[in-house]
């Protein structure tokens, strides 16, 4: 006779797959219908929706766990000896990369409302696997900094925006879309890419040069083209290095390892040498970093967007979980104390989401007024929205208990995942300089940023107050230096403000305000004051 069963499974929330991951995000949803013109909003959300049903499929997910568990792996050499310098990536990774190419994610600069679907788009695709967001995001990056070169742009721009993957390392000529990578940073050097020593000789063909030297972070090192900075006679210099040269032969791209990574896993970022590599001159000799600083802006808004959904699957799993869990007589997401910690990182979700939706809005309009608000704010919001990565993934984490402790649960990706796009494209302190350096060369970038923060005035006393404070902190250039962290946060900290104020529902606008900004908040997740709409909060961050 049968006893009784030990294994009944009980109190345990269903997984959180076979959803839409874009409609079921209120902020995002309302962030595109906000940016995007009325003539093509029907195609966007349409084009955003099946995109999100993809991200919240199944088949997707499980692509992404076989991606991170199967890594790349490096191939200096053939089997007979011949050096090939290649990595190996598992199936669904490319399975992964090729959707996200035929979703438009580096096709921002060819189409209707571009930046603003293409960053809603990414912002949907980092919550599936961030690690194929790399080559994506460097490839839409790409396009600025080759427009310094017509010629240039003309060849290679059609392939950059094509929704075509095509994996193979092949001709350019003969590629119907093509991926780009970067090596910018040295050894030696780090962020101080201009203490570069990899050196340029120019060849008879003008424009044409062979490179010498060794690049300590090479990402997506199996993409057609990377971007390169070398020491050319006219000091330092950007320059196109195709992995295949017209003729069909290798370029030397010679492969010395790949990195051990905390995250980003399925990813491949490599070390590589150049010796006698043939390379093209992208722009002027000597104006290398004015010619990349395009790129350099695009893909520091990647950043911020990338950190953005991060947080968002990690308030999305939290939410979830705790919607169907019961602990001490209830649903956790009932009890006060638990919907104080939800509310506090869906806050900090829905801020980090609607101020980079705005960039990439700027983006698009393109104009004067936008290009100098940009100047600042992408430094400003690619310092503080990863900045508050780490700690959203870890509290989301903790939500779940022991349970989010455990590989199968996906939260472990994300944490890992957390601090990547902080140091990625210049850490902390490099934004936070490059908002010292636009407030000192480029007085319109404050104007600009200040017009944007003031369309909000009047609507919250405590931003009222806090947008002061900031004035005052600006007024004292002593010693800025070694305050421009603390500036830095409290200039997002206002934009972010500004943005929920005027577009948030009351009861999101309120609690960031209070909190945030009038200081009525304590050093970890889940101590928000009283005398707030939490349930509301809560509700509008819960996955549908």
């Amino acid at each position: 006779m049968a006893g009784p069963s030990t294994h009944t499974v009980t109190n345990q929330p269903p997984p959180l797959i076979g959803y839409d991951v874009f409609t079921a995000d209120r902020a995002l949803t309302e962030a595109v219908d906000r940016h995007t013109g009325p003539d093509v909003l029907d195609e966007v959300r349409a084009e955003l929706s099946a995109l999100g049903r993809a991200a919240g499929s199944a088949q997707l997910q499980e692509w992404a766990v076989q991606a991170n568990e199967h890594p790349p792996r490096l191939h200096t050499h053939d089997r007979y000896g011949h050096r090939i310098d290649e990595v190996e990536f598992h199936p669904a990774w490319h399975r992964l990369l090729g959707k996200g190419v035929s979703a438009g994610l580096t096709g921002a600069w060819t189409r209707p409302a571009g930046h603003v679907r293409r960053a809603a788009g990414f912002l949907v695709w980092t919550q599936v696997e961030a690690g194929t967001c790399c080559p994506l995001s460097m490839t839409h990056a790409a396009v600025p900094a080759l427009r310094a070169d017509p010629e240039l742009a003309a060849e290679w721009e059609p392939r950059l925006t094509s929704t075509i993957y095509d994996r193979e390392l092949r001709p350019p000529g003969q590629k119907p879309g093509a991926l780009f990578g970067m090596a910018m940073t040295e050894k030696q050097g780090g962020s101080d890419v201009r203490a570069g020593t990899t050196r340029a000789l120019p060849l008879a063909e003008p424009g044409t040069y062979r490179l010498t030297g060794h690049k300590w972070f090479c990402s997506a090192p199996m993409s057609d083209a990377f971007l390169v900075l070398a020491q050319a006679p006219g000091g330092l210099t950007c320059f196109l290095v195709p992995r295949v040269l017209p003729d069909g032969d290798r370029n030397v791209f010679l492969l010395q390892r790949l990195k051990d990574k905390l995250g980003n896993r399925s990813n491949a970022s490599a070390e590589v040498e150049f010796d006698g590599t043939w390379a093209r001159r992208v722009g002027e000799e000597g104006r290398g970093v004015r010619t990349i600083i395009g790129m350099v802006s695009a893909t520091r808004l990647d950043c911020a967007l990338g950190s953005a959904g991060l947080m968002r699957q990690a308030v999305a799993q939290a939410v979830h979980h705790c919607t169907y869990r019961e602990a001490f007589g209830g649903k956790l997401a009932d009890k006060p104390l638990m919907r104080n910690v939800l509310a506090d990182l869906a806050l900090e979700s829905e801020a980090a989401t609607t101020l980079a939706l705005r960039l990439a809005a700027a983006c698009d309009d393109d104009g004067e007024q936008e290009r100098a608000f940009l100047r600042l704010a992408v430094p400003a919001a690619k310092y503080w929205i990863t900045k508050r990565c780490a700690p959203v993934a870890v509290e989301a984490a903790e939500c779940l208990g022991g349970n989010g402790y455990v590989e199968e649960s996906g939260m472990p990706r994300l944490v890992r995942e957390s601090p990547l796009n902080s140091i990625w494209e210049g850490a902390g302190n490099v934004q936070a300089l490059d908002v010292l350096r636009a407030l000192q060369r480029e007085p319109g970038a404050l104007d600009a940023c200040l017009t944007e923060i003031g369309r909000a005035h009047g609507g919250d006393h405590r931003l009222d107050r806090a947008v002061k404070d900031l004035f005052t902190e600006l007024a004292d250039l002593d010693g800025i230096e070694g305050r421009a962290r603390r500036l830095v946060e409290r200039l997002a900290l206002v934009l972010q403000g500004s943005l929920l104020v005027r577009f948030a529902p009351s009861e999101v606008a309120d609690a960031f305000c209070a909190s945030r900004l009038g200081g009525d908040h304590g050093a970890s997740f889940g101590t928000l004051p009283t005398g707030l709409d939490l349930e509301s909060v809560v509700d509008r961050a819960r996955p549908a």
